[in-house]
């Protein structure tokens, strides 16, 4: 039988693998928050959900007060009859970050589970679109680097065979994040992406103004340049500039991405399968900008979104910024620029259990 019998939440931290700031913070360490659960017929199922350094345990709590209790006695073949269980058991706290990180870590279970039951990869069974997606590179535009930095990293990525870098803006000399971005632009020519991230750190003012100056250089796009909540703000800044706007790393429901892509707010999205609550809304949303004819180029977490970048039809970068090396065996399978979609049933990560057991902090 499928009916959930055992459940469990622990956390495990793990640690930077090079710096990373940018405008309004910097990514201290990886609170991974993972569930695991077994049901009555032997099978099992792992996921997982993160913090960039505060709230895991947070996290942690809601899961082992409030939701794993409920989580017993459910059946795992259902993920969507459990994801609206649990979400509705918590809706005074929804929408909020640390129940969807909670609920994002008890759907990637069910979802490793249902994979594993029916031998197939996570990509094949949530639709299977494609086998493999381009890569583009972050874990060298960070706000720190120097443009002769920018540029050595910007090399690094092309020559693997990647067709695209994100550098981080919000200098606060307007001339500093030209002038990076002109370097990086120079160096590799006019076919190479670049996009450019705000982290959420400017007015719409500023934002019109920065957007502007950087029009010359062929942006791919224009990330998080006001709050996530000002939906209006990002409606009239993508009237005012041709540089995309690319949102979506700092939204947690399938109801604020509808309301970005009713208003024309938003013309790449970014969901981020761990902030949005698993991968039973990951995929409403990616259906959702499909049907509005806009791309999704999902945050971070490249171990998981490379499955359901192949999933979906409008899936159209994966972000490359490695952070689980300390606790898997093996990592995403790169060729010619592409991560390939794993082999193996399941989430497709080849977790190191040993590693993990070591870096537990509960």
């Amino acid at each position: 039988m499928s009916v959930i019998s055992h459940a469990t939440a622990y956390l495990v931290d793990l640690p930077v693998e090079v710096p990373r700031t940018d405008a309004v913070q910097a990514f201290l360490k990886q609170e991974t928050i993972f569930v695991e659960i077994e049901t009555a017929d032997g099978g099992h199922g792992r996921g997982y959900a993160y913090t960039i350094g505060t709230g895991g345990t947070a996290v942690l709590a809601m899961l082992t007060d409030y939701l794993l209790p409920r989580l017993l006695g459910q059946d795992a073949a259902r993920p969507e009859a459990i994801w609206r269980d649990l979400h509705g058991a918590t809706r005074a706290t929804t929408v909020g970050a640390i129940t969807s990180l909670a609920l994002a870590a008890v759907d990637t279970a069910v979802w490793d589970w249902r994979a594993r039951a029916a031998g197939l990869p996570l990509w094949r069974l949530a639709g299977g679109a494609k086998d493999r997606i381009p890569l583009y590179d972050t874990e060298m535009g960070w706000l720190h680097l120097s443009p002769d930095e920018l540029v050595e990293g910007a090399r690094s990525a092309q020559h693997s065979g990647m067709t695209g870098v994100k550098v981080k803006i919000g200098k606060p000399s307007l001339a500093d994040d030209v002038d990076r971005l002109t370097a990086v632009r120079s160096a590799l020519g006019p076919s190479f992406d670049i996009m450019v991230d705000a982290n959420q750190s400017m007015t719409l003012a500023e934002a019109v103004r920065r957007s502007r100056a950087l029009a010359h250089l062929d942006l791919f796009w224009l990330e998080e340049p006001l709050p996530a909540d000002d939906i209006a703000g990002h409606e009239r800044l993508a009237r005012a500039t041709a540089i995309p706007i690319a949102v979506g790393e700092s939204m947690y429901s399938a109801g604020q991405f509808a309301e970005y892509l009713t208003r024309g707010a938003a013309t790449i999205v970014q969901a981020d399968v761990a902030r949005v609550g698993g991968i039973t809304p990951w995929l409403k949303i990616a259906h959702l900008a499909e049907a509005h004819n806009v791309a999704i180029c999902p945050h971070f977490l490249m171990e998981l979104h490379v499955s359901l970048c192949a999933a979906v039809p409008n899936s159209r970068y994966l972000e490359h910024i490695p952070q689980l090396r300390a606790i898997t065996r093996s990592g995403i399978e790169v060729a010619d620029g592409h991560a390939l979609a794993p082999a193996q049933p399941g989430l497709g990560i080849d977790w190191d259990l040993d590693a993990i057991d070591n870096l537990r902090t509960t």
